[in-house]
């Protein structure tokens, strides 16, 4: 029990009755009598309270959030007494979480329900739960409020952001993927797999020309191909020490996970099979390549709870255990954060994953550089710290060159630019049949 803004008002109207009492006497009594009369509501009002039962509540949230995406949380109030109520209601809600609209003030009235709605961010991935409910209720005066916590656990897992999934998905059934940057080469009759037979269209090359089919028929058939099905992608994911950089709300961990899910699904829905390893974390993690679209889920259950250690990348360490797993030719995809000191270590893993594999590595690049070098220079600590800044990535220019060199696929590029450059990239390797 503590008192609410109304018991305040009337122990003022009271103080200011004392007031007027010191330059007029005779009204004492009557400021006695409102004292009287105060406390004796007051007493009646809490013992209203007291006898009042609490406010039955309901959540309704989805048990899958995703990372950095707004979500609706739904709150059911019904009052089993026979006197409307006000309350006020604050949702414990998961920690490393963003909240709008909380707490509020509602008036339930008797035998009735009410609905209302917050919004959360999460901020971190991972198992979590919604632990209960801070609940004040107000007295039928308005003079008391009375503080409840109503335990009631809702576990939820956050994933990664899904949302660039569901926005390929739209944009690919009606064929507007530029729209979020996907290069779509326009192809026809051009590939490596035989996909059907069609009739002849001007601009047909004469070696998709099908001779005995068109023969048969007496009109010109020619072959189409599509794209290799049934080939394997493997993610390599670092999770050492220097993913847990952050650019903006995200580290580049989750940005790399975001990347790896939409990936994940282009590739799924091109009919090859997706797999993954992670190394220098708290555990390693092998999730077989497997195929369908649905194996989408699979992915997100195997890596929404993954955290960066603090422990160095170490490649030739991975580049060894996952050879052994792998016995078909895959794309293997490294993603960290790489700088010019790893040169002697990663060249190594790179030759030994390229005696059966094609290895594409990316490289994530913090996007203050660039901010850096887009500042005007003014001072003599600017002019350090943008030389310095240049040096630096002249260094990183010399690793990238040298990975090149031996033949390794190369992607530098920032955090959020990552999933579109690798669907592009993965896109490219596809249509020019070396995987």
């Amino acid at each position: 029990m503590r008192p609410a803004s109304n018991l305040l008002y009337l122990l003022f109207l009271w103080l200011l009755m004392a007031v007027v009492v010191t330059f007029i006497p005779f009204l004492a009594l009557a400021w006695k009598l409102l004292g009287f009369a105060i406390f004796g509501l007051a007493l009646l009002d809490g013992w209203k309270l007291y006898d009042i039962k609490s406010i039955e509540i309901q959540r309704n949230v989805s048990g899958s959030l995703a990372l950095g995406v707004w979500s609706e949380v739904t709150l059911q109030l019904r009052n089993p007494h026979l006197q409307t109520q006000k309350v006020e209601i604050f949702d414990d809600y998961p920690p490393y979480c963003e909240f709008e609209a909380l707490p509020q003030t509602l008036l339930v009235k008797s035998q009735r329900s009410v609905q209302t709605h917050y919004r959360i961010r999460p901020e971190k991935r991972g198992n979590t739960q919604f632990s209960g409910f801070h609940l004040l209720t107000y007295s039928p005066l308005g003079i008391w409020k009375k503080y409840r916590y109503i335990k009631q656990e809702t576990p939820i897992k956050i994933y990664p952001n899904f949302a660039a999934i569901t926005k390929y998905t739209l944009l690919a059934m009606e064929d507007r993927l530029g729209q979020i940057g996907i290069k779509q080469l326009q192809r026809r009759g051009e590939g490596l797999e035989f996909h059907q037979l069609r009739e002849y269209r001007a601009g047909d090359t004469l070696r998709q020309v099908d001779w005995n089919a068109s023969a048969r028929i007496k009109k010109l058939i020619s072959k189409q191909y599509q794209d290799e099905r049934d080939q394997q992608v493997i993610f390599l994911l670092d999770c050492g020490r220097r993913m847990w950089t952050q650019d903006g709300a995200l580290s580049h961990f989750d940005h790399t996970l975001n990347a790896m899910l939409l990936l994940t699904y282009v590739a799924l829905r091109q009919g090859d099979a997706m797999g993954l390893m992670t190394f220098s974390g708290q555990e390693q993690r092998w999730l077989a390549p497997r195929k369908g679209v649905n194996s989408v889920n699979v992915v997100l259950n195997t890596v929404y709870d993954l955290q960066p250690s603090l422990h160095t990348s170490d490649y030739l360490t991975a580049a060894k255990h996952l050879i052994t797993r792998l016995n078909k030719r895959a794309l293997i995809i490294l993603v960290s954060n790489l700088r010019d000191e790893d040169h002697e270590e990663l060249i190594p893993a790179m030759r030994l994953l390229q005696k059966r594999h094609l290895v594409l590595v990316a490289s994530l690049q913090e996007a203050v550089l660039n901010q850096v070098l887009d500042q005007p220079v003014n001072q003599f600590k600017e002019a350090l710290r943008y030389a310095a800044t240049h040096e630096y990535l002249h260094s990183r220019r010399q690793a990238h060159e040298a990975l090149n060199r031996h033949g390794v696929l190369y992607l530098d590029t920032e955090p959020e630019h990552l999933p579109i450059s690798l669907v592009n990239r993965y896109l490219e390797i596809k249509r020019s049949g070396v995987l």
